[in-house]
């Protein structure tokens, strides 16, 4: 009996179909895999640009405070190092005062001899014063009691010598006695010796009125002294108000609660006004400021609710929400513009500021670092 090869199946060939079956199977697979991938990679990137605005170009800023000198000055003390903590009014720095310190004692003494002289005239005025009011009383009251005297005896010796008159008529007619003439003149002039005495009197009285008077007005001039030292005395407080100020500014003194950034002098360096001294911020006010491009602003408003991702904790997420938007584009505020003469124009898309406030910073964050921004702008 012979055997036929011919008729005997291969198993080779049904391998091969499995397998290719199999090999078409697979394709299948990775293509239905691919286009469900792409369809859930799209339909997440369109649903992230339709709820979400992202952004890296965002970095955490804050009010960085610079601290400088009013004064001029070698330093002389330096009492915090970068990283220190600092409260409102401690003392960061000092500078040389013995100048200053020279100068206001100088001007306490001249401002002391000042009030001394004041309090010196002021006495004196009050004496000539009270001296002149008694005298002008006085001699008022003497003037008075003279003048009413010469009132008094005026109209006697107007008489006086109208009985003399008329004892000289009667003499001569022979009808009185030569006695009785003596006597009419001897009683005229005694009442017109009176008369010229109560008149110089009067007139000596007047004349010391009139001295008083004068004496009286010696105290407008003191006054007028009162007045230039009073000005003097304000001035002399104007400049020691001012000296206790350059004092004071010697000691350099923290303004905010914060951290020291950064110290910028050494002890024994000579500081300038206006120098920068140190860099201090609170850590517990700080923002993100994030550049948004100019194409997705109209989606933002304020109160948005955004997620932060820190450079510095990746595996950490802060939430904040929007508080402004800026109005003009980071562009305006270069020093150096970017003119266009040559006519050719490239369009660029510019970026606006957005300030994002941060409701869990935990004084972990710090001006400077970087960040990245989802803005939550669902539902507007």
């Amino acid at each position: 009996m012979t055997h036929n090869p011919s008729s005997v199946p291969d198993p080779v060939v049904p391998a091969r179909s499995r397998g290719a079956r199999i090999g078409r199977y697979a394709q299948r697979l990775v293509i239905l895999a691919l286009v469900v991938g792409g369809i859930v990679f799209v339909f997440r990137e369109t649903h992230q640009r339709l709820v979400y605005v992202d952004e890296i170009d965002a970095r955490i800023n804050g009010d960085l405070v610079t601290v400088s000198s009013r004064v001029a000055g070698w330093l002389t003390d330096l009492k915090v190092i970068q990283g220190d903590r600092v409260s409102r009014g401690k003392i960061l720095m000092r500078v040389d005062s013995r100048e200053s310190q020279l100068l206001l004692s100088q001007l306490k003494a001249r401002l002391h001899a000042a009030e001394s002289e004041y309090k010196r005239l002021q006495a004196k005025r009050e004496l000539t014063q009270m001296r002149t009011r008694s005298r002008l009383e006085t001699q008022v009251s003497t003037a008075n009691a003279a003048s009413a005297t010469v009132a008094a005896l005026a109209p006697q010796l107007e008489l006086a010598n109208s009985e003399l008159d008329r004892a000289r008529s009667l003499f001569a007619k022979h009808v009185i006695p030569k006695q009785q003439l003596d006597q009419a003149r001897a009683e005229a002039r005694k009442i017109d010796g009176e008369y010229r005495a109560a008149t110089a009197g009067y007139h000596e009285a007047a004349a010391r009125l009139g001295e008083v008077r004068v004496e009286k007005a010696s105290i407008k001039v003191l006054d007028k002294e009162l007045e230039m030292l009073d000005f003097r005395r304000q001035a002399l407080n104007a400049r020691l108000s001012q000296q206790q100020l350059d004092l004071e500014d010697r000691t350099i003194r923290s303004t905010i609660d914060g951290i020291v950034d950064k110290t910028f002098v050494e002890v024994g360096e000579y500081v300038r006004p206006g120098q920068r001294l140190a860099m201090i911020h609170n850590p517990q006010q700080v923002w993100v400021e994030a550049n948004i491009k100019e194409t997705q602003i109209g989606r933002l408003r304020q109160g948005q609710n955004v997620e932060i991702s820190v450079d510095a904790y990746p595996d950490e997420k802060f939430s904040g929400q929007v508080v402004s938007i800026g109005s003009s584009t980071t562009a305006s505020y270069a020093l150096l513009p970017n003119p266009n003469p040559s006519g050719n124009f490239t369009k660029i898309t510019q970026r606006l500021p957005v300030r994002i406030s941060v409701t869990d910073a935990r004084q972990r964050l710090h001006p400077g670092m970087m960040v990245e921004v989802r803005i939550h702008v669902g539902g507007y």
